[in-house]
């Protein structure tokens, strides 16, 4: 929460579809942590299914306001979701699911 409101601090810059987009990228990304903390503790079953759909539409809102503002979009912007389905399907017994596969050494 301290990490989200710090970084909706956005001082000004007199434009205001850039200004919009720095404070509610930071706003959705903590709703997504929020929800994958719930994902990973929570017990209730109609909380943990509106916390997916939430990883999913705030996923999706800041893709598209960088995408509005000409920036990439996030490169890990699938990866929570991703994670679910994948590590069911495609990973290899003890293998963390929510690691993330595209951080090599070089």
């Amino acid at each position: 929460m301290e990490r989200m409101m710090s970084a909706m601090e956005v001082r000004p810059s007199g434009d205001i579809d850039r200004d919009f987009a720095a404070m509610m990228i930071p706003h959705h990304q903590g709703a997504i942590d929020m929800a994958l903390a719930e994902l990973r503790y929570g017990k209730n079953e109609q909380l943990r299914r509106i916390a997916q759909e939430i990883i999913v539409e705030q996923q999706q809102e800041i893709a598209a306001m960088k995408l509005a503002l000409g920036e990439p979009p996030p490169p890990s912007a699938a990866a929570p979701t991703q994670a679910g389905p994948a590590a069911i399907t495609e990973s290899a017994p003890g293998t963390p699911s929510a690691s993330p596969t595209h951080h090599h050494s070089h």
